[in-house]
């Protein structure tokens, strides 16, 4: 395939992806869009110029609207057809490729638009997935003999995140503050976080409402997920380490999770499956699946400290999941959980084996007994006022290329 949009050939958006996000054009006018290379697309008015009234389902301009929710709950049968058309509306010797009024009314630069959060969130839920990252955290906090807990191999742990925190690429963000208890001290402090962390993590968003009581099995679930997101889960580490026992994260997590503007959905995705790591002992039949589950999706991290060039610290990839998708679905519904749309389940961390694929601070330093150097010469233990975290992601195979961008979030000092 060819687009008669030019684009570079490193570009996350070909015309192999169709991503689908929310835009402000002319710094007025909100609607749903797609972008191919540096050029965004206005769907709203591509419907009213009538190049998607030939499918079926779609009767109405969903897209004229401040989130990708109503798109998406159409479901696959639909949304399939809307990418896979657009997909051809960008080829050469398309329609649409010799109508330039059309062209002029829908296309912009990417730098002529702002991107907004595209998802109204009704729910979100952190998983905790990554064996690597599970195992490390472990030793530091429990010691090497004791580094997975017993459950950790039996199914896919999670807790219910805070969903009003989640903001788009580009937002800032206070310090949050809150209790530690520093390891000398008798009793707990209160002030500004001090060990402030990013979670290098994907999401996946349901295209379907459930009723209580129902559940969707493995073999389902990837007719429930429209697309996935880059996601950074920021993370107080050491208000987190004070008030998790005995129910899990709570202000060490709730005051902010950073989402990239640009859903790919997993059909843009299909080229780059793989298996799933090895599951030992063998899991419960609600959680066995058939077929290739997880995707070679290459990920980085940097931090550009404030007036300063940026400094790649990780490199992971979302292959390494230990519990895939499709099962942190199943496990999360079947004890009847209704699921809305726009629901984002985030992978937790993806850290690889190697020291320079770990997904967060907490371990690239070792808790802070190991400083990362940046490339300006300063050191991090954490991340520090003023820093900017930016993760991007990409799969690539055979000359095909799909990717998210970027997702970048600032923080800003305690207010």
């Amino acid at each position: 395939m060819k687009s008669f949009i030019n684009y570079e050939s490193n570009s996350d958006f070909s015309i192999h992806n169709i991503p689908f996000g929310v835009a402000v054009f002319n710094q007025e006018y909100i609607a749903c869009c797609t972008r191919i290379g540096d050029t965004v697309l206005d769907l709203a008015t591509l419907y009213d110029y009538g190049y998607l009234d030939e499918i079926e389902g779609l009767e109405e301009n969903v897209f004229e609207a401040y989130t990708l929710n109503e798109f998406i709950e159409l479901g696959k049968p639909v949304t399939n057809v809307v990418r896979l058309h657009l997909q051809s509306l960008l080829q050469e010797g398309s329609s649409l490729a010799a109508d330039e009024k059309t062209l002029e009314a829908i296309c912009y630069p990417i730098t002529e638009v702002q991107m907004l959060m595209p998802l109204h969130v009704p729910n979100y839920t952190d998983f905790y997935s990554s064996i690597e990252h599970a195992s490390n955290v472990g030793k530091m906090f429990r010691g090497e003999d004791n580094a997975l807990l017993p459950n950790w191999k039996h199914l896919p742990v999670g807790y219910h995140g805070r969903a009003s925190s989640i903001v788009v690429s580009g937002a800032e963000f206070h310090r949050p503050k809150g209790q530690m208890k520093p390891p000398t001290a008798e009793s707990p402090v209160f002030g500004p976080c001090k060990q402030l962390d990013f979670e290098l993590e994907i999401g996946f968003i349901v295209n379907k409402n459930t009723e209580m009581g129902d559940s969707i099995s493995t073999s389902e679930a990837e007719d429930a997920i429209f697309g996935l997101v880059l996601f950074n889960d920021w993370s107080a580490r050491d208000i987190q380490s004070w008030e998790y026992v005995p129910l899990g994260p709570f202000l060490g997590k709730n005051f902010c999770s950073t989402i990239s503007p640009w859903v790919v959905t997993l059909e843009a995705l299909e080229p780059f499956r793989m298996a799933t790591p090895a599951q030992e002992p063998e899991v419960m039949d609600y959680l066995k699946f058939d077929g290739q589950k997880n995707y070679d999706i290459h990920l980085e991290v940097s931090v550009k400290p404030e007036n300063s060039t940026e400094s790649v610290i990780c490199k992971s990839n979302f292959k390494y999941m230990y519990w895939n998708m499709v099962q942190q679905l199943a496990h999360h519904t079947v004890n009847g959980c209704n699921v809305e749309v726009g629901d984002i389940y985030a992978s937790g961390t993806i850290s690889g084996k190697d020291k320079d694929s770990f997904g967060s601070m907490l371990e690239l330093t070792w808790r802070g007994t190991e400083p990362l150097v940046l490339n300006d010469g300063s050191e991090r233990k954490f991340i520090e006022d003023g820093d900017t975290v930016i993760m991007r992601g990409h799969a690539e195979k055979d000359g095909v290329r799909v990717g998210f961008g970027e997702v970048r979030g600032t923080v800003l000092p305690a207010k």
